[in-house]
């Protein structure tokens, strides 16, 4: 295990490059994000550990970030003070491009990984917004009228788009649907609707609404997300039977769930990190078939549902955990997560799984 100190700075957001193994990108914040500065962190990883290639400061808190996937030196930042910004690890200090539309904080960035050639960022004052690098201003805005915590691109389309916010909503948008009164809003599911009940499964019990937090796209079946939140439990949802509720169920988090991330390399895989101070790695059940119940599940949880079981855990955090990410290269299993506790842990996922 490795690990690199934001010494000063709080973890909030965690990535690998798209194009470089060896480079993960952090966004921090000063004072756990509450007030001061941020700090994004280019780190390498070397014969001789994790190290700083490069850093910039900002005048607020960042939240998020995302690598460009149209050109290798450029990243996104998601800050406190409603803005977005734009670096380039080959030039200056300071953002090559700086957007600011938002009302209130930037909770979340994403790039397209089909297009590549535009992004979106998500925000507490209830929109989404559609950017092209290239331009001033923002191309569509998309209302959610909650507080989005997450939005993401599918991996699999250029037009469809996410996200989780406050409500305890995940709302999918397809921007080739004609706008009208539905602003590209094509599915608004319910998160906490209880599944419904199937044979030789018991009914699981309803709970009530809150915050969702986090979601992901899996990256080999088109229709199936991954949600999280406030609640501790992770759910799934096949997009072709949303009115069906959530096809996996996993509970197990002490706390709140901060991230969730499906694995490349594996269909059936996630990662979550959570407030619990624990990353920990579930498969969601589907790799075994329909119809295995909760027989493969966690036994004796009534809450369990869909097959999906927890594989493993990694404790090393001493505060919240806030973001994790998958290595898209190599050996599958390498990821690294950030924390409050002002550290980057790189880590062997298949090493903490079976204990």
């Amino acid at each position: 295990m490795l690990e690199f100190r934001t010494q000063g700075f709080q973890g909030y957001s965690v990535k690998y490059s798209p194009f470089f193994d060896s480079r993960i990108a952090v966004a921090t914040s000063a004072n756990f994000g509450l007030v001061g500065n941020g700090r994004l962190y280019i780190l390498g990883l070397t014969l001789n550990g994790v190290v700083a290639e490069k850093w910039f400061d900002t005048q607020d808190s960042l939240f998020d970030l995302a690598f460009s996937e149209s050109n290798e030196n450029q990243l996104l930042t998601a800050s406190g003070d409603g803005s977005i910004k734009l670096f380039d690890t080959t030039l200056s200090t300071f953002p090559i491009q700086s957007w600011h539309e938002h009302a209130r904080e930037v909770f979340s960035v994403h790039w397209n990984l089909v297009g590549k050639t535009n992004f979106l960022s998500s925000s507490w004052d209830g929109t989404i917004k559609i950017w092209d690098p290239e331009n001033s201003s923002s191309i569509t805005t998309l209302p959610t009228h909650s507080c989005t915590y997450s939005a993401q691109f599918s991996p699999h389309s250029p037009s469809v788009l996410s996200s989780v916010s406050s409500d305890s909503h995940l709302r999918v948008f397809d921007l080739r649907t004609p706008a009208s009164a539905s602003n590209h809003l094509t599915l608004s599911i319910p998160i906490h609707t209880p599944p419904k009940t199937r044979p030789g499964i018991a009914p699981s019990p309803g709970i009530p609404p809150s915050e969702a937090l986090t979601h992901d796209w899996n990256k080999y079946r088109d229709s199936v997300i991954a949600v999280a939140g406030v609640d501790r439990v992770i759910r799934s949802f096949d997009l072709r039977m949303a009115g069906a509720g959530p096809i996996a169920i996993l509970p197990g988090h002490e706390y709140a769930v901060r991230k969730v991330t499906w694995s490349p390399h594996l269909s059936d895989v996630l990662l979550s990190a959570s407030y619990d101070m624990t990353c920990r790695v579930w498969t969601d059940g589907s790799a075994m078939g329909v119809g295995q119940g909760n027989e493969a599940g966690q036994a004796g949880d009534p809450m369990a549902y869909g097959g999906g079981r927890e594989l493993g855990r990694m404790n090393r955090h001493t505060e919240f955990v806030t973001g994790v990410d998958w290595c898209l290269f190599g050996a599958e299993g390498w990821c690294a997560s950030c924390g409050w506790d002002e550290r980057v842990l790189v880590w062997d996922v298949r090493a903490t799984m079976g204990q």
